[in-house]
């Protein structure tokens, strides 16, 4: 057998990359849907509550977004990175006909045999590759975040960093 040519070295090391970032962002998509399934569920809502949608910038809560939901552009090619998409939650308010959501973006990362995942500032949690049934201590993450952003962070409701992040929405008499 012959010896690779230097551009036949250089082929195969694009192609695993390649290969390599496409699993990974297979596997982050497959465990972004995982995860807003189950959230909603862990959440034991009356109503669907939770939406998986775009990590940041302006976002509609009521909007399916599919995969415009994670940080990937379709048009560009897939780099080998952490894959970020949100999880919006939208509580109807009790005193009228409007709702309160609020967004925390998640980014994660195939790494070895497993997932890392970063739930905005919450600590690193680790997870399986086959991470069905294990799901509960990021059921337990993002719920810790939430309640983190309304208990102590919204203390200065006055600060921007939150503009795009937790937003009410009234319903108007027509």
């Amino acid at each position: 057998m012959a010896e690779k040519t230097p551009y036949e070295t250089l082929k195969a090391a694009i192609e695993a990359y390649g290969e390599a970032a496409m699993e990974n962002f297979l596997r982050c998509r497959a465990l972004g849907h995982a995860v807003a399934e189950g959230f909603d569920s862990y959440l034991e809502a009356p109503e669907p509550a939770v939406a998986l949608v775009p990590p940041q910038g302006p976002f509609d809560p009521s909007q399916e977004y599919g995969d415009a939901a994670f940080s990937y552009d379709p048009k560009q090619p897939i780099r080998l990175e952490p894959i970020a998409f949100g999880i919006s939650v939208t509580v109807p308010n009790v005193e009228d006909s409007g709702s309160l959501w609020i967004r925390t973006g998640i980014k994660v990362e195939v790494k070895d045999d497993r997932f890392e995942i970063f739930i905005a500032n919450q600590p690193r949690l680790r997870l399986p590759l086959d991470f069905e049934g294990k799901l509960q201590p990021v059921y337990e993450t993002l719920m810790a975040e939430f309640l983190h952003l309304f208990r102590h962070e919204l203390a200065d409701f006055g600060d921007a960093r939150y503009q795009n992040r937790i937003g009410f929405v009234p319903t108007m008499p027509k």
